[in-house]
């Protein structure tokens, strides 16, 4: 399996807390991978090290071949690798239209045909041209998680980093955001890493799963091995039983 992306020995210290100790990862091209653990794990913060959004102080950090170090990140870099973040309220500005949200990224990485990939962005995510010209205030949360997804992928990056992306909504809205992030996988051969404290939704969106404790990976199973109760860690099987979202398939 050729490796999309590749993590070695990653540290991250906040005020002498190792936040991250030691990581290890590899997530294949194509591949849907899948971080849990409980809140202060260190999954976000492996997520935002990898984003460029938290810097490490030791490691490596590998994408497609091209090795990277603490915050530094190119324009090369976003072009490959794009992040969904929890908060669709947060992750868009309240003061820029749907169009220009999308038109910013364009613009930075010296796009032209500006109009077809903004068409393109607004039907892949199940929103027609009515929503350019819309204020983030004037969506519903699912919306805006939409348009985030579709920032996202409006630079037809290789890996998308997915930051619990359907926490923020309303269960109905969940599963539709999910099956939208499926489909774009498949029509894009997209590699996805997803953090969730949802066993179920890992479960169900990824491949493989690396569980995390303490700012450490303490094992890497696949997803299949969830619901076959196939695992090693104590912890692993603590997560399970105290996750509401997993059903059994």
């Amino acid at each position: 399996m050729t490796s999309a992306l590749s993590i070695r020995d990653m540290v991250v210290t906040y005020d002498e807390f190792k936040a991250l100790n030691r990581v290890n990862l590899d997530v294949g091209q194509g591949e849907s991978f899948g971080i849990v653990g409980e809140s202060g794990s260190g999954k976000s913060t492996l997520l935002r090290a990898v984003a460029g959004l938290a810097s490490f102080e030791e490691g490596t950090l590998t994408v497609n071949g091209r090795a990277y170090s603490g915050r530094s990140r190119d324009k090369q870099f976003y072009r490959t690798v794009q992040m969904v973040f929890q908060d669709p309220y947060g992750s868009l500005h309240p003061r820029q239209t749907v169009d220009r949200l999308l038109l910013e990224p364009l613009v930075i990485h010296g796009f032209t045909d500006v109009e077809p990939r903004i068409t393109r962005a607004l039907d892949e995510v199940g929103l027609g041209a009515g929503f350019r010209f819309r204020y983030s205030h004037q969506l519903s949360g699912g919306q805006r998680q939409r348009i985030a997804i579709a920032r996202a992928l409006i630079l037809e990056p290789k890996i998308l980093l997915l930051d619990e992306p359907t926490s923020a909504l309303d269960a109905s809205i969940q599963a539709e955001i999910l099956n939208l992030l499926e489909q774009a996988r498949r029509d894009r051969n997209l590699t996805f890493v997803m953090v969730s404290h949802d066993l179920g939704v890992i479960s169900h969106m990824c491949e493989r799963l690396a569980v995390m404790k303490g700012g450490e990976v303490v094992e890497t199973v696949p997803a299949k091995a969830l619901e076959k109760r196939e695992f090693s860690a104590d912890y692993t099987r603590q997560l399970l039983v105290a996750s509401e979202g997993f059903r059994r398939g």
